[in-house]
């Protein structure tokens, strides 16, 4: 009796995992099958963007939309060359983003080390106002600042201008103290032990160690300074200081708009991204796990 009596419950403990194991199976599978489509979803604007390039003026218009096109060509990316102007707006785009880019990670890190491992008076009152400034809509302090910067300083169309009001920002400084404040203060202790400067301490421990978070922080304020449209459409007149996103609004016109020639402008205008992001991609998916696991 008791070997029969083990035999059913060995069968039905057989029966339960199967069942586990087959729930196991379906439910990935559904998550990867709506995931699929997530991506997918999520591509088709640049598939569609890439194929609306290499159409002509007529086929980016037709209704119903042709998806594959019957003759590519090239012609709206030669339209764009034609124009005038591509190569210098991509120029600006690049020094702008890649000087904001230096001047966050730099100034962000600097003071989110201070506001993580420093202890100094008001540190956290001053945090917190920091804190608070991030709720005020930027719609708010649009029009002083542009006053600011272009009447006061006299800085329109100049890099300047583009380049001033977001040295260094209050979300990038909130985002380097959470990240300095995940390190281990032991590490900083030793240092200080062995008679290390500050300044030293920052160079030699804290920068190895933020490593991922810095290239996060990088990759957000390089990818948003590089998309940014209205400040630079606002302080930019003449053709030779617009940037990218500014420039490709040259392609509209008062009655109609060259579709083909602002894809092909936006394509271009994306190839940098995905570099940026390729060439910091292990920092990128670092960093955004630190703090998952605790050990």
């Amino acid at each position: 009796m008791a070997t029969n009596h083990q035999q059913i419950q060995l069968q039905l403990d057989e029966k339960k995992d199967k069942q586990r194991k087959i729930f196991k199976i379906v439910g990935l599978s559904v998550i990867y099958i709506v995931l699929t489509i997530w991506a997918i979803l999520t591509f088709v604007p640049l598939i569609w963007m890439f194929i609306s390039s290499i159409k002509d003026t007529t086929s980016i218009t037709q209704v119903p939309p042709q998806l594959i096109p019957d003759q590519p060509t090239l012609d709206a990316y030669r339209r764009v060359f034609d124009v005038g102007g591509f190569a210098r707006w991509f120029l600006n785009s690049v020094i702008v983003s890649t000087i904001l880019t230096i001047s966050n990670v730099v100034l962000a890190s600097l003071a989110g080390y201070a506001f993580a491992k420093l202890k100094f008076p008001g540190r956290n009152t001053i945090f917190w106002i920091l804190l608070g400034s991030m709720m005020i809509p930027g719609q708010i302090t649009l029009i002083p600042l542009y006053i600011l910067i272009v009447n006061t300083f006299q800085m329109a169309d100049t890099y300047l201008a583009l380049v001033i009001p977001t040295l260094v920002t209050t979300a990038n400084i909130f985002l380097a103290r959470q990240f300095m404040a995940s390190l281990p203060s032991t590490l900083i202790d030793a240092a200080r032990i062995d008679a290390c400067s500050e300044p030293k301490i920052f160079w030699k421990v804290i920068l190895p160690m933020a490593k991922p978070g810095l290239a996060v922080l990088g990759i957000f304020t390089f990818v948003a300074n590089w998309n940014n449209f209205f400040w630079p459409f606002l302080v930019t007149s003449s053709n030779e200081m617009r940037t990218l996103q500014v420039g490709l609004t040259s392609f509209r016109y008062q009655y109609t708009a060259d579709y083909g020639a602002m894809m092909a402008g936006a394509v271009l205008t994306a190839i940098p991204m995905f570099i940026v992001f390729l060439a910091l991609q292990k920092y990128f998916l670092k960093g955004i796990t630190i703090g998952a696991v605790k050990g």
